[in-house]
């Protein structure tokens, strides 16, 4: 591999590793926003051949690589499992600035229902639009795409900070949920599609999209009313709980409430209702076996113990590794923790220690 330093295709990251001010490169072409919002206008017929070529690749990260994997896609040139792996490979090392200027030429593959590869494409969609979100499993940030601004130093590009190549890891993520935002009409009839899979992955791709008019929420809450998969009605209530987080709507906390109490409802969905209303409201969670200090005026109520039989009831080992199949449980995930007890166990009892990394740690 040749040295990063003379590869063109990070003249912008080496310019701000040498101090450049990030300003100075707004809505240039260096730029995957304003490159994003252009690609956008064209019609999604015209995403692909001489168009795809015509894009700036060259300005990103690892964009010839993208470039190239998006273009099988679209041909259909040999299996998808090649393609998506390096643009998966990407998302996982944190450098998302070439997959998310990708996002606008892989959904007219997830929309076109004879494309061969539209599963894969629909899938790949959610990668740019989240960021560091991998064992992120409290209740501040399980459905907060959004990074801790707390955890990073002053000068950095926002609160997302940087990816590995020095690109603003906040204008990546920008990016990929401008171009899912824009398609979110294209994107929504896939909740009713066969397959349940697909259905789950357009609930995680729809929850990242813009939701001020609550235009998102209110179709996800729809579906959930005429969906039959319990698996796929928990992973609706995880998107309808997310898109709440990022645009306020009081009466969602309510009814993820009902969910959650609902005996008539499979363990799957009670859990991620409750899950849900957990990261939607600040109520707090006693610790077993402590008296609690002095509660200031308002008094805050404690999280019902109704849910804490409920989610302990519920949360065996053998449902945790079900519900790995959602993608909010794969991600939340980490330490060979399943998602789901990993969730419990920081939202519901914090008492309880983190489990090793170290795989020496149980050896006599």
């Amino acid at each position: 591999m040749g040295d990063w330093r003379t590869d063109p295709t990070f003249a912008m990251c080496r310019e701000l590793v040498d101090g450049a001010d990030p300003a100075s490169f707004v809505g240039g072409a260096f730029d995957v926003r304003a490159v994003v919002t252009a690609t956008i206008a064209m019609q999604p017929g015209d995403r692909r051949g001489s168009c795809l070529d015509a894009v700036p690749w060259g300005n990103f990260p690892h964009g010839e690589e993208v470039h190239e994997d998006v273009r099988r896609l679209h041909t259909g040139e040999g299996p998808a499992g090649r393609a998506t792996a390096g643009l998966w490979g990407l998302c996982a090392n944190d450098s998302r600035a070439a997959v998310a200027l990708a996002v606008p030429f892989l959904i007219p593959i997830a929309t076109d229902a004879d494309h061969p590869h539209r599963a894969p494409a629909l899938s790949l969609l959610s990668g740019p639009a989240r960021a560091r979100h991998h064992g992120v499993a409290s209740r501040d940030g399980l459905l907060l795409h959004r990074t801790d601004p707390r955890r990073h130093a002053p000068g950095d590009y926002d609160d997302y900070g940087v990816e590995v190549t020095g690109y603003p890891a906040g204008w990546s993520v920008a990016a990929a949920r401008a171009a899912i935002t824009a398609e979110a009409p294209a994107l929504l009839p896939f909740l009713h599609d066969p397959d349940p899979t697909i259905r789950i992955d357009a609930t995680y791709v729809l929850a990242t999209a813009a939701d001020p008019d609550h235009t998102v929420r209110t179709a996800l809450a729809t579906r959930f009313s005429a969906e039959q998969e319990a698996l796929v009605r928990a992973a609706l209530l995880f998107a309808v709980a997310e898109t709440t987080r990022a645009h306020a709507h009081s009466p969602t906390a309510s009814w993820l409430r009902e969910r959650w109490q609902d005996r008539r409802e499979a363990p799957e969905v009670r859990l991620a209702a409750a899950i849900g209303w957990l990261c939607l409201t600040d109520e707090p969670v006693p610790v077993p076996g402590l008296v609690p200090a002095p509660v200031p005026v308002p008094v805050l109520v404690l999280v019902p113990e109704d849910l804490r039989r409920t989610v302990d009831a519920f949360a065996t080992d053998e449902r945790a590794h079900a519900m790995e199949a959602l993608p909010w449980m794969e991600a939340a995930g980490g330490s060979g923790e399943p998602g789901l007890l990993r969730c419990v166990r920081c939202m519901l009892h914090p008492e309880e220690p983190e489990p090793s990394e170290d795989p020496w740690a149980s050896w006599p």
